[in-house]
């Protein structure tokens, strides 16, 4: 049986700070108190104390006694050095892959080779996605402390990885150099390979030294246009359907 949060209210409240930070909605420096988001959630402040807590001893939120809370800036030195240990975890499960007499990674093929029409452009959905890959390589060696290690830096760089899909032409590279290292791997290719992924992952490091607070503000702007397009796409999808039903039923 799964265990339950040990207060549901406050789990809620940190899911949705964290993906407010992930989704750009809080930047780096952005100040808040307790008593604005508990009104904004509608919630007491319990709850929200407890799961911004929960935040600083992550690493995401700093506070400060008279100042209130504020999200942390980002630590480049330790994003490097997340980057260097994604690396290591990976390249030992390409080899450990690539000695296996079935590569079970046709879930990945479905998804990475594919016609160009078939490609996904969407900047959230592409960050999942290359997210999934790089999770489904490691899970698939059979190792679950070298998983379990690789999932949790994964959470730690999911901003960056985000970030980094905002631009058209990451998208069109990850999808070719995606396919390129899993066909190394079908063909048990694994120097290759291990070198093609160093390769893939030192490009997004590299890019993380790029980052600046103007570039972060573009992209609070351009998720929030995505986030207004999808629910007004929804909305939309609902008027016609109710459109289609009451049509139905005067027939």
């Amino acid at each position: 049986m799964a265990l339950q949060p040990a207060n549901p209210l406050a789990e809620q409240v940190y899911l949705r700070v964290k993906d407010e930070i992930f989704d750009f909605h809080l930047l780096p420096g952005d100040r808040f108190t307790e008593t604005d988001l508990a009104g904004r959630l509608g919630v007491s402040r319990t709850p929200v104390r407890d799961a911004l807590y929960r935040l600083k001893r992550e690493g995401y939120l700093d506070v400060g006694f008279r100042s209130g809370w504020s999200v942390s800036p980002f630590d480049f030195v330790r994003f490097d050095e997340l980057y260097d240990l994604r690396i290591l975890l990976e390249e030992a499960a390409i080899t450990r892959l690539c000695q296996m007499e079935t590569v079970p990674l046709d879930a990945l093929r479905a998804i990475w080779l594919v016609p160009l029409a078939d490609r996904e452009t969407d900047a959230h959905k592409m960050a999942a996605l290359d997210e999934g890959f790089h999770c489904a390589l490691v899970e698939a060696a059979g190792n679950r402390e070298i998983l379990k290690a690789h999932l949790e830096l994964t959470e730690k760089i999911r901003i960056i990885r985000r970030l980094d899909f905002l631009k058209d032409k990451r998208i069109d590279a990850t999808y070719e150099e995606h396919a390129k290292i899993l066909r190394l791997i079908f063909r048990r290719k694994s120097a290759e390979a291990s070198i093609l992924l160093r390769a893939h992952i030192t490009q997004s490091k590299n890019e993380v030294r790029k980052i600046t607070l103007h570039m972060l503000h573009e992209a609070r702007i351009t998720m929030t246009k995505l986030a207004a397009a999808k629910r007004a796409a929804k909305s939309t999808a609902r008027s016609t359907g109710k459109a289609a039903a009451k049509k139905s039923s005067l027939r």
